[in-house]
């Protein structure tokens, strides 16, 4: 590594780390206050102010990163998105870097960002506070050995992502899902038998309860590719500025009623919304594959 490139990345990670110090003090204490204030009329304010911050807080990251890195985004997509609807974002997942980037291309086009998070998260000090306070879903899913050990446990994951996505009913928001449920790596793809070349299998349930708990309020699936022509980057290839060109493809996909329903006991309405997902996957890969080609192509 280069002197610039190391002196690049030390200076990105402490200007992370001051804007991150810097939002901290306000987010602590409107989220102890919104602790406190667990039934009051004032959660709801309390809660924009929340979302305000956090969106401070990653333009002010944005900034940074546009100014200090090299890195260029080459964006295929829809130019003219809404804050006024509720999106759905799926994207396939290779890094932390894939953060970063949906957070530089999406911020304050689309409503406030939402990620699913393990319920683990939620004891970790200071930032499980932090997560609960801006709504951010906690989820436990039931294995499919432990339903059949328990057959009531069935219904359950249903019922606590209605509870959980009950808090989003009067505002938009843009609830984020790596369908793969883990990072893309060579070990992992040929672990599964992937069907994809470039993907791992799409965990589909998740998807479905959330779309249903949603109660037809997200009425768009925002599908979303990235493509590292370079590799799948390290968080420290990035904020050294190792990064040269980063590929990303978007589109709008409606989610009509069909796609609605019970994905644990209605067996017919499982079967059509795998099939639906596994071709929102299989199009995916072939956008992947073709990028890649077109690299391929231009090296030689």
């Amino acid at each position: 590594m280069s002197f610039i490139s190391a002196a690049r990345g030390i200076f990105s990670l402490l200007l992370f780390v001051l804007v991150t110090l810097a939002i901290s003090a306000p987010l602590i204490s409107l989220s102890l206050l919104k602790l406190a204030a667990y039934r009051s009329r004032y959660r709801p304010l309390l809660t924009r102010w929340l979302d305000k911050i956090a969106s401070a807080w990653i333009t002010a990251n944005n900034l940074h990163q546009r100014w200090l890195l090299p890195t260029r985004i080459v964006y295929q997509g829809p130019e003219h998105l809404t804050r006024r609807q509720w999106f759905m974002l799926v994207v396939n997942h290779q890094s932390w870097v894939d953060i970063l980037v949906l957070l530089r291309l999406f911020n304050r086009e689309v409503p406030y960002f939402k990620f699913f998070l393990k319920t683990s998260l939620m004891w970790i000090p200071v930032l499980g506070l932090a997560f609960w306070a801006l709504d951010f879903p906690f989820m436990r899913r039931h294995t499919k050995a432990q339903i059949a050990r328990d057959p009531s446990l069935a219904g359950k994951d249903l019922a606590t992502t209605q509870k959980q996505c009950e808090r989003y009913s009067n505002k938009p928001v843009t609830i984020i899902s790596y369908l793969e449920g883990t990072r893309f790596t060579p070990a992992k793809h040929r672990a599964q038998g992937s069907p994809y070349w470039h993907l791992l299998i799409p965990k589909a349930g998740g998807l479905a309860f959330t779309l249903t708990a949603m109660n037809g309020r997200i009425k768009t699936l925002l599908d979303v590719t990235i493509h590292y022509p370079g590799g799948r980057p390290s968080f420290v290839e990035y904020i050294c500025g190792r990064v040269g060109r980063i590929n990303v493809h978007a589109r709008e996909l409606a989610v009509g009623k069909d796609l609605l329903g019970n994905y644990t006991e209605d067996a017919e309405f499982r079967t059509h919304f795998q099939y639906w997902i596994n071709q929102v996957w299989q199009e995916k890969d072939e956008r992947l594959e073709a990028l890649t080609q077109r690299e391929l192509s231009h090296e030689k």
